[in-house]
């Protein structure tokens, strides 16, 4: 659990440093140069880390369900709207946003999937932490 716990926050870490790389690339260039380079960038990262360790390619293909190749085209209007944001709303607000549309996505897909029972108190958080990213929100 520990490692799963790491490898999460990990990942938080490293796409909030990527907004704010994509964000200042997109003030020197556009939202769609940063996001072009990003994925080109990281394409060819995948591929060099694939071919090292294994694993580029499926082994079934077939077995593959169409909806699962949709997360690449998500992906590149994710980077490109995050490129598009960070310099017009800043990194917490837009950071914070984010979190908030991945917590409600979240809820969605585990009600959908069945995955999560109800729990009181995982829900009062979430609401805690939907509320506390209204009033960040908020300008004063």
């Amino acid at each position: 659990m520990i490692t799963a716990i790491s490898a999460a926050l990990t990942a938080g870490l490293l796409v909030g440093i990527s907004r704010q790389i994509n964000g200042r690339l997109s003030l020197s260039t556009s939202p769609m140069i940063a996001s072009f380079f990003n994925h080109i960038v990281g394409f060819i990262t995948i591929c060099l880390l694939a071919l090292a360790v294994g694993g580029l390619f499926p082994p079934d293909i077939s077995a593959i369900p169409a909806y699962a190749w949709l997360g690449g085209p998500i992906g590149v209007i994710f980077v490109a709207a995050g490129s598009w944001v960070i310099p017009k709303i800043g990194a917490v607000a837009t950071a914070v946003l984010i979190i908030g549309g991945q917590m409600l996505t979240g809820i969605v897909v585990d009600m959908v999937s069945g995955i999560n029972e109800f729990s009181p108190l995982r829900d009062i958080g979430l609401l805690l932490i939907l509320g506390g990213i209204l009033l960040a929100q908020r300008r004063t």
